[in-house]
């Protein structure tokens, strides 16, 4: 039985399973926010993206990294989850983390481009390009955020320069953070041959390709209204505290 039918079974035994969002039910949540709720985009990404640095203090404690400088490569896209990706990586900062950004690709889109701006404010470097030798991600840095490709992306029409990096993603040592949905995965599901997160944020609720993601798995979707969890029978968990993300 999947997860997605679990919740008849389980109201019986006191729990109700987590709602799984397709491709579509994402976009209609989003959508909903924006038109109807009067989120701004900015918003939604400020508090998405302060979400995913928080998990990453989480998973990966300023005193657990294994090298004596903090570093972080936050590979960001040129879409709202790279935009999501400078949000964190400025949060990162504060965190007294040392990230490290990378665009494959510079984005026309304003608002990420602001991003980007209050990212250099912070003195927050950028790579000009990625090394192929995979050996010095390694030795440079303590684990890589994965925020290129989002749930939108057409998995079957990848262009230049991602398929590229994916590959050296695949072969990295460190350990990758993905940002709602691994790039190169498909939102709706599984990837089996594509790269393979240590850690998975989801943003709102997670996605279908989550349902067998077998990492440690954060939820930010603690500022949803509540008549929008209903509607789409979300049955997000609750959160302890005052905490804006749970591990799952």
């Amino acid at each position: 039985m999947d997860k997605m039918n679990q919740s008849s079974a389980e109201a019986g035994s006191g729990t109700i399973a987590l709602r799984y969002l397709s491709k579509g039910e994402a976009e209609a949540i989003e959508t909903e926010l924006l038109r109807d709720y009067k989120f701004g985009q900015q918003q939604l990404i400020e508090i998405w993206g302060q979400a995913c640095a928080l998990a990453i203090t989480k998973a990966y404690p300023l005193s657990s990294l294994a090298k004596k400088q903090p570093t972080v490569l936050v590979i960001c896209g040129p879409d709202q989850n790279g935009s999501i990706g400078l949000v964190c990586a400025r949060h990162l900062r504060m965190y007294e983390y040392e990230p490290t950004i990378y665009h494959p690709k510079r984005s026309s889109q304003s608002l990420h481009q602001d991003f980007t701006v209050q990212c250099e404010k912070m003195d927050i470097p950028s790579l000009s390009y990625l090394p192929t030798e995979v050996q010095l991600i390694n030795d440079a840095y303590n684990l890589v955020i994965d925020a290129m490709l989002g749930p939108d992306t057409d998995c079957a029409n990848i262009k230049e320069p991602y398929p590229g990096i994916l590959v050296t993603l695949k072969q990295i040592k460190v350990p990758i953070a993905s940002v709602d949905v691994p790039s190169g995965w498909d939102a709706e599901e599984p990837s089996q041959d594509g790269i393979n997160p240590e850690v998975l944020i989801s943003l709102t609720a997670p996605k279908k390709c989550a349902m067998s993601f077998s990492g440690k798995h954060f939820l930010a979707g603690r500022f949803l209204p509540y008549d929008i969890q209903k509607k789409y029978d979300l049955n997000l968990p609750d959160y302890p505290g005052t905490d804006c993300l749970i591990e799952l």
